[in-house]
């Protein structure tokens, strides 16, 4: 056990399962130390805002499935995936008292995996902002500097990650917040094909199809395995991604051939781009020329401007039906007291649009992805920066921050070139190849042909042998 405690961070999630599957340790083992890292590293950082040591316990007490991750401690992100008596409060205080009467279909895939599910993530208000700072349980720090945000909506998730807390945890994607926070907390962050993983039964797709669920992890291969333990279509899915031609884990380590990558530095919401992020994509590019892949300078053309108006009246529009029906079944109608400042702000635009605006926005998002799919028959891969900037400082990304431009730029910086990817489906993963000067990582983003996570895998194994990062870790907390 005391072997455990000191060399935990040794291990990823495959690891540990194999530690516990050849009697080295128990799952018990695990669990303590995990616990006793929550107590010790959490205060510091505030990742975890909701406690499941008895829950974890007593899923132990009643015998684990066999699956891939048997005994693995584990975090769901604290929205859109429900656990059978534990409030899901989707960062905010409408919904503090949200107690889940059933599992989501994806958490029972997790708990089949083998999974120890000890704690619920922080998460901003209804997952609408690119950093992790809710009014309901304050601000995630990252591990990396703690007055710097730990990107969102999946901070929480990541900066336990970073601090060595769990190796993996529950995130979701609608914009770019499993990539955001990999590269704010230096991890391996992959966004799958749209509809890979499931979302009900309490929903068909998130965001009109923006948002996918999956994880933030050390290691490429527990991203792989945990794919294949939670993807493939539920019952009455209203569609599902392209069943994939073998084990996403045997795609690891697998070799990816020359890839043909077209590289931009420029951002499909338009702002500045820090020189570091910039540099960050250019030697993320040199490598992969290194490894005998095909460099070339090119982007999809999209109207961004229409793309941009769509992906805003989606949004505000799925965001206010959320907050309505939440408000409805409480009895009572929406008060702005009932949200952040900048949430609310985001309902009254909602209600000024109509139904021929939302029509509007979802031809626009397919023509959209068309153009996307159309340029990635000539490319096999798309290589940018994950962010324009490095991490903010904490404040700016607030919901509850009165400059409202502020928020505005910061979050343009942070999905300008993620949100792209939502919005079309296809796979993306950020991954953490670069470091600022001043100490703060900096991913590089890396998206594929729809339906082809088993690219963007190889490839990443092929990058994480060349350039590890798994040692690369915060200062102890």
């Amino acid at each position: 056990m005391s072997r455990l405690a000191e060399q935990f961070e040794r291990y990823d999630g495959l690891g540990l399962a194999e530690l516990i599957r050849t009697k080295e340790v128990t799952a018990e083992d695990v669990l303590a130390a995990t616990l006793d890292r929550i107590d010790a590293r959490n205060p510091a950082i505030n990742a975890i805002v909701t406690r499941m040591d008895d829950h974890a316990r007593a899923a132990i007490r009643a015998g684990l499935p066999d699956g891939p991750f048997k005994g693995v401690p584990y975090l769901l992100k604290d929205l859109g995936a429900l656990y059978t008596g534990v409030v899901t409060s989707y960062g905010s205080k409408l919904f503090a008292a949200n107690v889940a009467d059933h599992d989501s279909e994806i958490v029972a895939r997790m708990k089949r995996a083998g999974l120890v599910i000890v704690g619920k993530s922080n998460t901003p208000e209804m997952g609408i902002a690119a950093s992790t700072e809710p009014r309901l349980f304050g601000p995630t720090r990252n591990p990396w500097s703690r007055e710097h945000s730990a990107g969102g909506s999946s901070g929480g998730a990541a900066a336990a990650v970073a601090a060595g807390i769990v190796p993996i945890a529950h995130a979701t994607d609608g914009g770019g917040s499993i990539r955001i926070p990999a590269s704010a907390c230096g991890l391996f962050g992959l966004k799958p094909t749209r509809a890979r993983n499931p979302m009900g039964p309490d929903a068909g797709e998130g965001w009109s199809g923006s948002s996918v669920g999956h994880a933030v992890t050390w290691s490429v291969r527990d991203s792989a395995a945990l794919l294949d333990a939670t993807s493939g279509p539920d019952v009455g899915d209203p569609y599902w991604a392209p069943p994939p031609a073998r084990p996403f884990l045997q795609e690891v380590g697998r070799d990816p051939g020359r890839l043909r990558i077209a590289l931009t530095a420029t951002p499909w919401i338009e702002g500045p781009v820090d020189p570091e992020c910039v540099e960050a994509a250019r030697a993320a590019a040199k490598l992969c020329a290194s490894l005998g892949h095909h460099i070339e300078e090119a982007r999809p053309q999209i109207d961004e401007i229409a793309w941009s108006l769509a992906r805003r009246t989606i949004v505000t529009a799925s965001l206010t039906f959320v907050l309505d029906t939440r408000a409805t079944a409480l009895g009572r109608a929406l008060t702005e007291s009932d949200v952040e400042r900048i949430t609310w702000e985001r309902v009254q635009e909602a209600r000024a649009y109509s139904a021929a605006d939302y029509a509007r926005a979802i031809h626009t998002v397919h023509r959209t992805g068309r153009a996307v799919a159309r340029f990635l028959e000539t490319y096999d891969v798309i290589l940018t920066p994950t962010m324009a900037q490095p991490p903010q400082p904490l404040g700016v990304l607030s919901l509850s921050n009165p400059d409202t431009g502020a928020f505005t730029r910061a979050a343009n910086a942070s999905v300008g070139f993620t949100a792209l990817f939502n919005t079309s489906g296809h796979p993306a993963m950020s991954v953490p190849l670069a470091m600022s000067k001043s100490g703060l990582p900096l991913g590089v983003q890396f998206a594929a042909r729809f339906g082809d996570e088993a690219t963007l895998l190889r490839l990443a194994s092929q990058l994480e042998a060349a350039a590890p990062w798994k040692d690369r870790r915060p200062l102890k907390l």
